[in-house]
């Protein structure tokens, strides 16, 4: 009799995951493996998409977007959507003015006609890149902006995920 109630009990937990599709879909948590669709939007101008691109992935928790959009995504499932505003604090930050460097113009090498708002790229002494904003130009020095072009801003994303595995999957 007990045998039956089991195979029956069986029975009923197969017809369940059945009829859910086989499988509840997995929530983002930490160390999901994330592909997720966005749009970034700042001050009203879209800045980043990637509509007609292929889906964003990333490791839920893993420092490999901004923090404060990464929170915002814990329990979310595919084909969820939100909305998702971020601070600068939870983003790029706020404008450092220690990030803003006058620099000897001699430094820049043969960089010819300089002007304001153009970005140069380079490389630290340790090999780390970076990206400057030329913010003046002097007669024998140049002032640079060091802060990310997205520095101080309220970040606004759209948000679809399309995909979550555990981790190592």
């Amino acid at each position: 009799m007990k045998t039956n109630f089991f195979l029956a009990a069986i029975a009923a937990l197969a017809m369940t995951a059945c009829s859910k599709g086989g499988q509840e879909a997995s929530a983002v948590q930490a160390g999901s493996n994330v592909k997720m669709h966005y749009t970034l939007t700042v001050d009203g101008n879209v800045v980043d998409s990637s509509a007609g691109k292929e889906p964003l992935g990333f490791t839920q928790g893993a420092g490999q977007i901004i923090p404060g959009l990464d929170r915002e995504l814990l329990g979310l499932k595919v084909g969820d959507k939100k909305s998702v505003t971020v601070a600068p604090a939870d983003g790029y930050g706020e404008v450092s003015p220690k990030a803003i460097q006058k620099v000897p113009s001699n430094m820049l090498g043969n960089i010819k006609d300089l002007k304001v708002g153009q970005t140069l790229e380079g490389a630290a002494p340790n090999g780390q890149k970076f990206r400057a904003r030329v913010v003046e130009v002097g007669k024998d020095e140049v002032t640079v902006d060091l802060n990310h072009p997205l520095a101080g801003k309220t970040l606004n994303f759209e948000v679809e995920i399309v995909e979550v595995a555990a981790a190592g999957v």
